[in-house]
């Protein structure tokens, strides 16, 4: 069944205000004999339920010196009560106080004393009970035995001869615990036992022959009793063996255990079978097993003991028969045949089942045993055999099977089923649960349905209880049931929709009768998937590429499906190591294809809810294999036979086989084609032609191309004959006057037919030269006749010979020798006009005998000079220069011609010549001819302008053609927009008026008609369509997309508006800013790019025009948003003063430094130059500082190496530091500088050029002031 996709969704609520009954079936009825199996789903608390024996009492063998217990296990709800029964009487184990009882079991046990256990020897039963029935164990035995003890006996000794078979006794005490014998020497050492030395199963150990060396008194049987945990050590057994003084003689075979030639063994199926073959004889006999009545089972059987043992393990009725135990030496033979019968204590073929059943159900208990003997089947009500119950008619047992009709809840208990046959017994509960259980719908509520189109599925409503409830289904907006053949009830209570359809989407209820118990069902029908591209049937060759594709078309609800490809029903996967095939979504491609890739190719779309698929196939082809076999036959003197072999056609057939030939005398040797015939043929008749010598191949055809070419066949020779056909196209090609040339197509030379091959070119007069021809041969064309006259007739023909003979007579045809130019022009010529555009042109006819060959016809020239009025075109004439010349030709026998397409009002001459095949005679002298005057053509252009919305100007620019004398113009013009709209008209009389001005509705389109006139009348107009242009708006329809630092705004420029200038404001959204606004726009350019934004951030954008608001629109940037830095306390007065305090202090400090180092002594300004400067000092020396005199005296000189500096011990005044502030915009300070320095800077020393001096970052170039000093000398910036 497809796949129906489900899930929880809440409930709707849509219910129509009548809702439809959709299913009003109820539930099937369950069968009679029903049982009810209480899903995990269902609901209930504290459910009762009748006992259940879950543990077992087993039967046991014990001494007294062993523990004792009887387990009883059981379930149930109320926990039953236990009880026990002991050989058909009560029994209570917590009255002895030997006994310790289970506080929560039926459990007892019995710890090992010394005092005897007998009385606890007997048939055990244990009952569970608890209101709703009893339970009853299988039967468990106590047997109890007593400790095997050492039984005083008598030293054994034996004593044979050499070769004599013995047995060695072991007589274990008697037990019905099997023991564990071992026989051991006094050193407990096993005595070692082969082929000639056994064990038997009696304990006995048995000699098949004696030796000297198996003398010895120490042969111990000991006997291991495990489950008692004894070993019991018998008396040591003295073997005496008499040597023999001579050979030992040989013995035949002897059965040793068992006794006699046949034994008879009773066993139960599973049981574990030893047959013994036991026998004496020397040498040692050799022990062979067979089946006497089948075939010896070895996956069965198991051989031991040196192969005297035949051991089968957990034995079958099909083994029971007879087997064979043959014994076999050097002196004879002998047999023993064992009878096995195999039968079986009881056991379970039908098992009677526990069961809960509503009321009103049929039970019925089947319960059938088997066994060898066949076991009698009894049935017992909660331990109390049926024969002792009251009979009831509901309640009958027949063949095995307890039927309990129409049951009520006192029906409810454990009933028991015991089979019993010789060996043994076997019991089973089961129990008969009538319970009520009120109804529930276990299906979730509100769950999901999702199917494809045209698929099956099933709303599901499964419900329990006891009875039964019947359930009916209703939807929205559906037929009846009975009305819908795609819609059923399935005995679960779900509803089948099968061939699902878009109508059945929508909402279901699922109802239990005669309750309010409901749930709801959504159903969503998906459309199916189908392929709209099947796979192709391809045609590939090998080694070219295969392409298959499968479109398909999937619900856009359901999720990408799997494509699957199969190859011949097989899957196809794109493997990593192979590149075999590259499956890319819906298309497969096999980049080389072989041989072994033809096939049906299939595509599945498999989706969660349906699956659609398609077929194409790849064929390989190829081309054909070459023909073989080419063989000829019948041959004759123009044919012969040729047959072939096709080859293979590799899945495209032949469509057609190409003969070809080649010609072994001729010198260039190459084969070309004879024949075609169908690709159904494998033989044709090749017709050939005399005296030429051929061997022939065969190439086969088909759609995918040529196949090589087959072998070629011997040669084959035709004799000579007379030629079948004379020459085609026998013409004269004359040129030059006076000659008549005789050409003809060559014939090709396969129609030579024989040697010495010419033509026979024959020639005579047509009037006048008689009925004798002119005869040449030639080897090929032209032939040339000369001084023949100029176009004259003459029959000619050409006819092929060969040394055999002549070909057929030839036809003959008219040919003409060469003609000459015509020497005369046409008489008589004249124009008459007809209208402004066309003349009708006549002459008088040519004399034949000028034209001096074949008449061709008749030119025309024509030559146009322009306008009539214009002084140019007078001259043009004159001086014979036209503006443009055409000519018409006209045929033979024509002696008038009418000319149109002039150009009225124009100056034309016309002159008329003759021309034959040779060419052109003379013209006829030059006819002068004018048209009259005509209409004009349209102007030549017109242009709407709209200087505002109820105005439009109208500019044109005259006709290029005005055919006469320009008169003015006309103008029409109507409302297109405007049915019955009347046609406006205004006359223009003016010629040289280029423009007009008019009044129109700025709401109305219009059509304009311009047309010139002259005397003739108007000409064809120009047409325009517009309207007036519309003041224009900025525009407000406009879409944005936003950035991180600008928004893109486009529009739609609006029709008929005029081109507008306006601003876009911008205001940041967060109260802090003003509102700002974009360079000029103009409305034309439907796009603006608005830059300079923060990223994340709110703003708002307007458009004003005269003083409105136009358009507004609220946006955010994308991106993160920037993090301002907060003013805070930077802006707090009390900050303000804070600082201001802190560069006071700063200054002061600085001019005491100031002060310190001009303490330092005063020295010329070319010692410091040429001394040696203080590496403190120079820094200031390259910022042009210069030296400083002391504010307090310029005369005070002071030693700076006397006196602590405060620089010393600040750092506010290194060398960066004063740089730095130097460089700072805060203070400027005026220094005073030293008048020597100063001379020295202004006088005495020359001042470098600016523009040499070198300049570099650690070496800046100083600005000069206008007093020529440097600018840092004079301030400290």
């Amino acid at each position: 069944m497809p796949t129906t996709i489900q899930q929880q969704v809440g409930s709707r609520g849509r219910w129509a205000a009548l809702l439809l009954s959709l299913l009003l079936l109820s539930m099937a009825p369950r069968p009679g004999n029903a049982t009810i199996n209480i899903p995990s789903k269902y609901k209930i608390r504290d459910l009762k339920s009748p006992p259940v024996i879950t543990a077992q009492p087993e039967s046991v063998t014990t001494f007294s010196a062993d523990d004792i217990t009887l387990t009883c296990e059981a379930t149930g709800n109320p926990p039953p009560t236990f009880r026990w029964v002991k050989d058909g009487l009560e029994f209570d184990p917590s009255k002895d106080p030997e006994l310790s009882v289970s506080r929560d079991s039926g459990t007892f046990s019995l710890t090992a004393k010394d005092g005897p256990i007998h009385q606890y020897q007997g048939r055990y039963n244990c009952y569970a009970s608890n209101h709703l029935g009893t339970a009853v164990s299988n039967e468990a035995r106590i047997v109890t035995e007593n400790t095997p003890t050492l039984q005083k006996e008598k030293k054994v000794s034996k004593k044979v001869d050499e070769g004599e078979s013995v047995v060695l006794p072991c007589n274990p005490p008697n037990s019905t615990v099997a023991p564990v014998i071992h026989w051991m020497d006094k050193k407990l050492r096993h005595i070692q036992q082969n082929d000639r030395v056994i064990q038997g199963r009696d304990g006995n150990l048995y000699f098949s022959h004696v030796t000297e060396a198996d003398s010895r008194d120490d042969y111990t049987c000991n006997t291991q009793f495990p489950s008692a945990r004894i070993i019991v050590l018998k008396e040591p057994i003295k073997l005496t063996v008499v040597p023999s003084n001579s050979v030992v003689r040989n013995r035949r075979p002897q059965m040793m255990r068992p006794t006699g030639s046949h034994s008879s063994y009773l066993v139960l199926s599973g049981q574990n079978l030893e047959l013994e073959c036991i026998v004496q004889g020397l040498p040692s006999p050799k022990i062979q097993w067979i089946r006497k009545d089948g075939v010896l089972s070895e996956s069965r059987t198991s051989r031991d003991s040196f192969d005297r043992v035949l051991r089968f393990k957990n034995i079958s009725e099909s083994d029971s028969g007879e087997y064979q135990c043959t014994a076999t030496n050097l002196q004879g033979i002998i047999t023993h045949t064992y009878r096995v019968t195999v039968e079986a204590a009881p056991y379970w073929i039908k098992k009677p089942k526990s069961q809960l059943y509503a009321p009103g159900d049929m039970v019925k208990l089947e319960c059938k045993a088997d066994g060898i003997p066949s076991p009698e089947v009894t049935w017992s009500i909660n331990g109390n055999r049926l024969t002792d119950i009251d009979p009831d008619p509901r309640r009958s047992l027949k063949h095995g099977v307890l039927t309990l009709k129409n049951v009520v809840l006192s029906d409810t208990a454990v009933y028991q089923c015991k089979a019993v046959n010789k060996h043994g017994s076997i019991l089973i509960n089961a129990y008969v649960y009538v319970i009520e259980l009120p109804p529930q719908i276990l299906t979730e509520n509100g769950l999901m349905y999702s199917v494809a189109e045209g698929q099956t599925t099933e709303l599901a409503c499964e419900s329990f209880g006891s009875p039964q409830p019947n359930v009916t289904w209703e939807g929205e907006s559906w037929d009846a049931l009975e009305a819908n053949s795609r819609m059923s009830q399935l005995p679960d209570g779900s509803l089948q929709i099968s061939n699902a359809s878009l109508n059945d989407s929508g909402q279901y209820t699922c109802t239990v009768s005669n309750s309010e118990i409901t749930i709801t069902a959504e159903l969503d029908v998906l459309n199916k998937t189908v392929i709209v591209k099947p796979p192709l049937a391809l045609r590939i060759q090998r080694g070219m590429p295969a392409t298959l594709t499968c479109e398909y078309q999937v619900d856009s609800r359901q999720d990408t499906p799997q494509v699957q490809w199969r190859k011949n029903r097989q899957k196809l996967t794109e493997s990593s190591d192979s590149d075999k095939y590259m499956i890319d979504e819906s298309t497969l491609i096999i980049p080389e294809v072989k041989e072994e890739d033809g096939g049906i190719y299939t595509c599945e779309v498999i989706t969660t809810l349906d699956m659609a698929e398609a077929s194409g196939s790849i064929t390989i082809v190829d081309r054909p294999d070459p023909p073989t076999q080419i063989q000829m036959t019948e041959p004759k003197d123009r044919s012969v036979t040729l047959s072939w072999t096709p080859g293979d056609d590799h899945n495209s057939p032949v469509l057609e086989y190409l003969i070809e030939f080649e010609e072994t005398d001729y010198e260039r040797k190459e084969w070309e084609e004879l024949s075609r015939v169908s690709g159904n043929n494998q033989r044709t008749t090749l017709s050939l032609k005399p005296f030429l010598s051929y061997r022939f191949r065969v190439i086969a055809i088909n759609d995918i191309g040529k196949s090589d070419p087959s072998m070629y066949t011997d040669v084959f020779s035709t004799p000579a004959a007379s030629p079948d056909s004379n020459p085609e196209g026998v013409r004269s090609d004359s040129i030059d006057p006076g000659n008549l040339v005789i050409t003809w197509k060559e014939m090709d030379r396969h129609s030579f037919n024989g040697p010495d091959f010419r033509y026979k070119v024959m020639w005579r007069k047509v009037l006048g030269s008689g009925p004798s021809w002119h005869t040449k041969f030639m080897t090929s064309p032209p032939f040339t006749v000369t001084d023949v006259g100029n176009f004259s007739a003459f029959d000619i023909k050409v006819q092929a010979v060969n040394e055999i003979g002549e070909g057929p007579e030839p036809k003959s045809t008219i040919g003409y020798s060469g003609e000459d130019y015509p020497t005369e022009a046409p008489m008589n010529v004249a124009v008459e006009l007809i209208n402004s555009t066309a003349v009708k042109v006549t002459w008088a006819p040519i004399n034949r005998e000028t034209v001096r060959g074949r008449l061709q016809g008749y030119k025309i020239y024509l030559m146009h000079y322009g306008p009539e009025s214009r002084h140019l075109n007078r001259e043009r004439v004159r001086e014979g220069k036209p503006r443009n010349i055409s000519f018409v030709i006209t045929d033979s026998n024509e002696e008038r011609k009418v000319l149109g397409d002039l150009q009225p009002y124009s100056h034309y001459t016309l002159s008329v010549s003759v021309f034959n095949n040779k060419g052109e005679g003379p013209q006829s002298d030059p006819l002068t001819f004018h048209t009259p005057e005509g209409v004009p053509g349209p102007p030549s252009s017109l242009v709407l302008d709209s200087p505002s919305e109820t105005e439009m100007t109208l500019h044109w620019t005259p006709p290029t053609q005005p055919n006469g004398v320009l008169k003015g113009y006309t103008l029409k013009y109507q409302q297109v927009d405007k049915e019955d709209s009347p046609m406006q008209m205004i006359e223009i009389s003016d010629h040289v008026v280029s423009h007009f001005n008019l009044k129109l509705d700025p709401h109305s389109r219009y059509r304009f008609y311009l047309r010139g006139f002259t005397a003739k009348g108007e000409g064809l107009p120009i047409i325009r369509e517009g309207a007036t242009t519309l003041d224009g708006v900025p525009p407000s329809n406009i879409s944005l997309s936003t950035g991180e630092t600008s928004v893109n705004l486009t529009w739609v420029s609006k029709e008929r508006q005029r081109n507008v200038g306006f601003f876009i404001h911008y205001l940041k959204k967060d109260g802090k800013g003003t509102w700002k606004r974009s360079e000029r726009v103009n409305s034309s350019q439907s796009f603006y790019r608005l830059q300079g934004l923060q990223s994340g951030s709110e703003y708002r954008l307007k458009i004003d025009f005269k003083n409105k608001t136009l358009w507004e629109y609220e946006i955010q940037t994308a991106g993160a948003k920037v993090m301002e830095i907060s003013q805070g306390f930077v802006t707090e007065s009390w900050f303000i003063g804070l600082i201001s305090a802190l560069v006071l202090l700063l200054l002061v400090l600085l001019i005491l430094c100031f002060i310190k180092r001009s303490k330092g002594g005063k020295y010329s300004v070319k010692e410091k130059e040429e001394g040696q400067i203080d590496s403190e000092v120079r820094p200031m020396n390259n910022e042009a500082f210069g030296e400083y005199r002391s504010l307090e005296s310029d005369n005070e000189e002071k030693q700076t190496a006397s006196q602590p500096s405060l620089c010393e011990d600040s750092k506010l005044c290194t060398d960066d530091t004063l740089d730095d502030y130097a460089n700072s915009n805060s203070v400027q300070t005026e220094v005073i500088m030293d008048e020597s320095l100063a001379s020295q800077s202004s006088g005495v020393r020359d001042v470098p050029d600016p523009g040499t001096q070198e300049s570099s970052p650690l070496n800046p170039a100083p600005a000069i002031s206008h007093h020529g000093l440097p600018i840092s000398a004079a301030f400290l910036d």
